[in-house]
């Protein structure tokens, strides 16, 4: 029982630990800026965001289609709607040993994606119709 108690008291604790190291609003923004992100989840290529100017956003799943969107903060959280999904989608942001966690507030799973890599090249988009 003992045991029990012991673990119960450090989850409790690391749970508190990550609700403080959430970033604010003004710490995410003055991290991502002018940057595109690379993510990935349980260690393969996810997507990337470009964080543009006025809390703008572009998004790829990787196969040079983008969704134009925007960001803003609630309760904690950063919110992202895209032209093509309004519904906005939350998350929280933690910045790691390697760069950025993001967990999907959203959805009972709790997808979590992370950094791989951060650029100050534009995000490649491909126009419609592109091709032969």
């Amino acid at each position: 029982m003992r045991h029990l108690c012991l673990s119960l008291a450090l989850i409790c604790a690391a749970t508190s630990g990550t609700a403080q190291n959430l970033m604010s609003a003004s710490e995410f923004d003055s991290y991502t800026l002018g940057k595109t992100f690379y993510y990935g989840s349980v260690g393969a290529p996810y997507g990337a965001e470009e964080y543009l100017d006025d809390r703008r956003v572009r998004w790829s799943f990787l196969d040079g289609k983008c969704q134009e969107g925007e960001w803003y903060e609630e309760d904690g959280l950063i919110c992202f709607v895209y032209d093509n999904q309004p519904d906005p989608q939350c998350w929280s942001f933690q910045q790691g040993n390697n760069g950025l966690i993001a967990r999907f507030e959203n959805n009972p799973e709790n997808t979590e994606l992370y950094e791989v890599e951060k650029s100050v090249e534009p995000l490649l988009c491909l126009g419609p119709d592109v091709g032969v």
